[in-house]
This record gives structure tokens, C-alpha cells and sequence, in this order.
């Protein structure tokens, strides 16, 4: 059953493992799918029924597309264009010798369909599902296609980048069930169409700009390494100490709360507390007492100490001296200033000159009860520069670090007048100020 808004023509360029299973699915939703490579036996076995590449069901999903007449191959990228009025992009991009980005292929496709889009009237789209950095399409793909057909993005045609997530093995079934769609588009016209192609299948759609759509395929396969990763070195640590790492993994798996959730998964400051660090170390120490290597869960720390100094670069490249902190607990709602990171970058700023001033308000209650001594230990130089309000900071700050978001220190923040805004929580209402060159994203 069709569920698009009408039947299209497309060009599928590279018929590897996910030109030939984008074909292959694309004809049985009901499109006219060409494909092109430079491979004339790829060509060749598309157009006998016979699938380039081994992966479950796709060998019979070529084969009844053949012969329904809405799949054929050709090494002709020319009469490809003519034919059809999308192009899906799926050649390689792999790795150079340096661990860069090959991007020959996508450069020649892009001049061969410019050169083709040359002589074709009417609008045409071109979508990049090839994987790519950021800015690729835009930087490589853009300016070639133009240049190559002397017509203009936007007008004479359509651009949009729509990765792909699909499994070597499960592909074809990860076709039909995606866990999302992405699409990047210069402009609606763009992602209405790529829309269109997917129409009735699950999986939530997200429509982003060009260069967001890129960058997600590298954030969830970095996010995949990691997780492989971590599970291996979670699972040498518990044979080393006698212990069923599937039983430990289990468990951490089925908190969707903490663990398998959004939890944790937003860019901003670095963690603290009493917890997150000593029992890294004490796991870290562990493993290091057993010899066994645990190289990511030894590199955490170090990344954490890494984003305390990049905020702190940020604020020295500022070239301003008098600093506002709002925030100094590990997180906001406690008095907790156990190995928190907002007074290790405050000591940090102090030790370089910096005219401190800070202002939490769960610490300004503690100095005040009981708890002062506690305090006043654990800071014992940074006490004399808390200050008794957020607006005495913002009065006094060239330079405000918004670590907390409570109702109080944005109010107090929206009153200040000049100074620069380093975020590190992405506070409510920071939207109000992107664009500002006075406003700093620690990482956005």
C-alpha cells in the first residue's frame, strides 16, 4: 500500500548496501527507481533480478521490483537524470590513509549530476544519503552542482541531506521500521518531498538544517562505538573480579530513568560531586589492580577536567577581568560543593587574577546556618567572594557564568547591561540571546 502523495522517478547513485536496499524498497513502495553505477556488474545483476549485495530479503525484493518494471540499473548517469526528477546519493565516502573523509566520489557524482541538470528543465531534487561531515553538503555539494549545471539551489533545484540507519544484516527490515527520519533541507519544498518518500512508515521525522542532519549519523555511531566499548570494558572488569557481567548489564539496562533515557545526554559543564568521581577512580584503580585496561573509563576524567578548562579559555579569551559566577554547588537544588567543578574553575580564575564574585543561593543559606563551618571548609578561599545576591554579581560581572537557572539569576541576568554571558546550562530563555556576540553556548 502507497501511502506518498504520488509516485516518483528517482536516480539512486551507488548500488553498495544501502544504494541497492534504498532502490530495492523505494520500487516497492510503489516509485520508478533507476540505478547508477560506475560498476557495470552491479548494473548488470540489478537488471537480471539479482541483488550486488548479500543481505536478508533483499535477493527477492530485487528480483519482484525487475520484473514489476519499477527497478532497473544503468552505468549511464546522463539518461538516469533525464528519467527521473529525485536523485538519492549513496556513494561511498570512506576513510583516506589519515583518517579523513574521502569525499572523491561524492565530488564526481556531484559534478555528473550538475552536468546532467544542465540541459533538464523543470525542478529536480538531489538528496545527499551518502554519510558526510558537517558542512559537506553545503561546502562540496552545494557549490559543485551549481557550478557544474549553472543553475541555482533553491530555484532551479532542491537540496537535502537524509542519512541512513540501516543495520548490515537487518537492513531491509530497518528500511520499513526506521528508529527515526532525518532530513536536512536547504528549504521546505526539499523536505516536503524527501517527507513524502517515507509517508506512512513509523519512526519519528526530524526536519533540521543541512549540517545537523550530517552531524547525527556521526553522534549515533560514535555513541554506538562508545557503548560497545564501555560494555567490553565493563565486561573484562567483572571476569577479572569473578562476576557475571551479563547479570550487571542487564540491570544497568533496564533503568529507562537514568540509564537508557535522555539522563545525562545534554552538552554543558562538566559533573561533580561526591559519587561520579571516587567511585570512577575507585573502579578505575580496580581494574588498573586486576591488569586489566580500561582506556574509556580512563579517559573520563580527563575529558571532564578538559571541559573545566575549555570554560575557563573562553572566559581568558574574553579579555575581560571582572567575572560574575552564578552557581558554585556541583548541581543546582543542593549545597553540595564536593569536587564541584564550578569551584575548581573559580579557584582556577582566582589563581589567573580574576575580580571574582558568586552567588548561589542554596550556598549563601549555608554560610548562614549551620552549615557554614562545612562550607567555609570546603572553599576556604573562595568564601570571601560569595556575594550576597545575583544582582551584586551581574552589577559587578564584565564577564556573567550562568551555572545555574534558577528564577532569581535569570532575572538578575536580564538586567544586565553590556556584559558578556558564558551559558553552561542553556538556561530559559537563553534562545533571547543567541545571535548576541555577548553570548557564549558552552556547547551550542
Amino acid at each position: 500500500m502507497a501511502y506518498f502523495s504520488v509516485a516518483r522517478k528517482i536516480a539512486v547513485f551507488g548500488l553498495g548496501y544501502v544504494g541497492s536496499v534504498s532502490a530495492a524498497c523505494l520500487a516497492s513502495r510503489g516509485h520508478a527507481v533507476i540505478g547508477i553505477d560506475v560498476c557495470a556488474e552491479k548494473v548488470e545483476m540489478i537488471n537480471r533480478g539479482q541483488s550486488p549485495v548479500i543481505e536478508e530479503g533483499l535477493g527477492d525484493l530485487v528480483a519482484e521490483q525487475v520484473a514489476a518494471g519499477r527497478l532497473c540499473a544503468t552505468t549511464d548517469s546522463a539518461h538516469a537524470i533525464a528519467n527521473s526528477d529525485i536523485a538519492l546519493v549513496c556513494v561511498d565516502t570512506p576513510s583516506a590513509e589519515d583518517g579523513s573523509l574521502n569525499t572523491s566520489y561524492l565530488e564526481r557524482v556531484s559534478d555528473e549530476i550538475g552536468a546532467a541538470l544542465a540541459g533538464r528543465s523543470g525542478r529536480y531534487t538531489v538528496v545527499v544519503r551518502s554519510t558526510m561531515l558537517p558542512t559537506t553538503c553545503e561546502q562540496v555539494v552545494l557549490p559543485r552542482l551549481q557550478d557544474a549545471s549553472g543553475k541555482r539551489v533553491g530555484e532551479d533545484f532542491g537540496l537535502a541531506v537524509n542519512p541512513e540507519f540501516l543495520r548490515e544484516g537487518s537492513s531491509v527490515s530497518d528500511f520499513f521500521d526506521p528508529p527515526k527520519v532525518v532530513i536536512g533541507q536547504f528549504d521546505d519544498a526539499s523536505g516536503d518531498l524527501v517527507a513524502d518518500l517515507y509517508a506512512g512508515l513509523p519512526g519519528p521525522v526530524h526536519r533540521v538544517p543541512l549540517a545537523v542532519a550530517e552531524m547525527i549519523k556521526y553522534a549515533d555511531n560514535s555513541f554506538h562505538a562508545l557503548k560497545v566499548g564501555f560494555a567490553n570494558e565493563m565486561g573484562t572488569i567483572c571476569k577479572a573480579l569473578g562476576l557475571d557481567s551479563h547479570a550487571v548489564m542487564d540491570i544497568l539496562t533496564a533503568d529507562t530513568k537514568l540509564n537508557i533515557s535522555p539522563a545525562y545526554l545534554r552538552p554543558g559543564f562538566a559533573f561533580g560531586g561526591s559519587c561520579l568521581l571516587k567511585d570512577l577512580r575507585a573502579l578505575v584503580h580496580r581494574a588498573n589492580d586486576a591488569d586489566v585496561s580500561v582506556p574509556i573509563l580512563e579517559g573520563v576524567i580527563p575529558s571532564n577536567e578538559g571541559q573545566i578548562e575549555r570554560v575557563f579559555r573562553v572566559i581568558e579569551a574574553t579579555g575581560k577581568r571582572r567575572v560574575g559566577l552564578l552557581g558554585l554547588a556541583f548541581k543546582e537544588g543542593t549545597d553540595d560543593l564536593r569536587e564541584s567543578p564550578l569551584v575548581a574553575l573559580a579557584e582556577r580564575l582566582v589563581d589567573q587574577g580574576f575580580e571574582l564574585l558568586i552567588h548561589d543561593s542554596q550556598v549563601s543559606l549555608s554560610l548562614l546556618d549551620s552549615k557554614r563551618a562545612f562550607v567555609e571548609q570546603c572553599i576556604p578561599r573562595l568564601s570571601r567572594f560569595v556575594a550576597g545576591s545575583p544582582e551584586e554579581v551581574v552589577n559587578h560581572a564584565e564577564v556573567c557564568v550562568v551555572a545555574a537557572a534558577n528564577a532569581e539569576a535569570i532575572a538578575a541576568l536580564r538586567q544586565a547591561d553590556g556584559c558578556v554571558v558564558v551559558d553552561l546550562v542553556r538556561f530559559p530563555g537563553s534562545g533571547d540571546y543567541r545571535g548576541d556576540p555577548r553570548y557564549i553556548g558552552i556547547g551550542w
